[in-house]
């Protein structure tokens, strides 16, 4: 299969259309690449803080993901897409459509047809965002003091908006994955001012019209009654705020557990309950982690990382990678498929993790392997024991 001469072609048009000005949109499709329930990507302009660029937007089978990159850079890009992951792209610009396709045979074809389009499709600013959590007449928005009585967001809280926002844009794919069919069981432990556990509600409630209810366990009690009352305000029914630690929490039929910045040994406890509710969906975003830390600094194994461990930033982001990673294997271990992420959560906080566990009963999983891995990164890293192994009894 020679693909050179039809692909340098193309991308050469394409790029020409970009230097002209008449580009207007390009799809790639029949994907035969190794990511998994990637479908077709489609690529449109963008305007992003008055600087043009092509907006990316790669359609999976249960989400969409967009990413922008520079002209040059989607040049780039495509012309790698094309070389054995994509085997159809479709360039429309001003006065022509150009079709490139890898046949079954291996023949590669470059159709050419003449059009006219009435003009060129304006890029569309990176403003215009539709948020799943609208503003508008929202209760508990005002009452938490992001929202004017109008539904206007308020300038000190965009931030908190945007916020609460991104977080129900991440959990909305791992939601809509849960097998449908009986009511569904949220709890949100240390759910503090309950930002994201009414924006949780409101959204599986009013958007996916689910049959659900939603709890937010904190330990604080005047936040607790402060959002109890928010919730019978609001008329949200089948939300409720409950006093005490995750710890003590009873969490016996929930499906979907959440903890968000749960401190240290906090994120596994919350990991913990979880496991033994069997919940379909556990969501995590770990904040400190101070005991695997002092494990490895108590021990202070010499290996060949020591040279970085050495400075206290290194063995700071060491102890969170190393506790995390644990983690992630043990939520393997009890049959959970997982995924390790990096998100910001606002303009004013740093990148976090977040570690998602799905529970698949197709997932057959080594478990002696998953202890022995286990096993070494403790020996490796000098770690007596990690609070969430010793706790689920592995």
């Amino acid at each position: 299969m020679n693909i050179t001469r039809p692909l340098h072609e193309f991308i050469s048009e394409f790029r020409t259309s970009l230097d002209n000005n008449t580009f207007a949109k390009l799809s790639l499709g029949n994907y035969q690449g190794k990511e998994e329930n990637l479908k077709n990507i489609y690529v449109k302009k963008t305007l992003i803080k008055k600087e043009e660029k092509l907006s990316f937007t790669y359609r999976y089978k249960t989400r969409d993901i967009v990413k922008n990159y520079t002209f040059e850079e989607a040049v780039q890009l495509v012309d790698v897409f094309l070389q054995g992951d994509f085997f159809i792209a479709t360039l429309f610009a001003l006065s022509f459509e150009l079709q490139f396709e890898i046949l079954k045979n291996n023949k590669i074809t470059l159709k050419k047809k003449t059009v006219e389009l009435k003009g060129i499709p304006a890029p569309e600013h990176d403003k215009a965002k539709k948020r799943l959590i609208q503003s508008g007449d929202k209760a508990y928005l005002t009452e938490l003091n992001i929202t004017d009585q109008q539904g206007n967001v308020y300038k000190n809280a965009q931030d908190k908006y945007r916020q609460i926002n991104h977080y129900v844009e991440l959990l909305s794919p791992l939601l809509k994955e849960i097998p449908a069919g009986k009511p569904l069981r949220v709890v949100d432990m240390g759910s503090g001012k309950g930002y994201l556990t009414f924006a949780l509600y409101d959204y599986l409630k009013n958007v996916l019209q689910l049959d659900t209810s939603v709890t937010g366990v904190e330990y604080r009690p005047d936040l607790v009654e402060l959002c109890n009352e928010i919730a019978q305000n609001a008329g949200f029914g089948n939300l409720d705020f409950k006093e005490g630690s995750i710890e003590d929490y009873d969490s016996a039929g929930t499906d979907v557990l959440i903890a968000l910045h749960a401190c240290d040994t906090a994120t596994d406890d919350a990991i913990y309950k979880g496991i033994t509710a069997g919940s379909e969906l556990i969501v995590v975003a770990p904040c400190c982690h101070k005991q695997v830390r002092r494990e490895i600094e108590k021990n202070k194994t010499i290996n060949d990382l020591s040279f970085l461990t050495r400075h206290g930033i290194f063995l700071e982001r060491q102890a969170e990678m190393v506790t995390d990673g644990i983690r992630a294997l043990i939520l393997e271990y009890f049959g959970y498929k997982t995924k390790v992420f990096e998100f910001i959560s606002d303009a004013h906080t740093p990148k976090n993790v977040m570690i998602v566990g799905t529970k698949d009963a197709r997932n057959s999983i080594d478990k002696n392997a998953v202890l022995k891995k286990i096993k070494e990164a403790k020996e490796y890293f000098g770690i007596g024991y990690h609070h969430l192994e010793k706790i689920s009894g592995i």
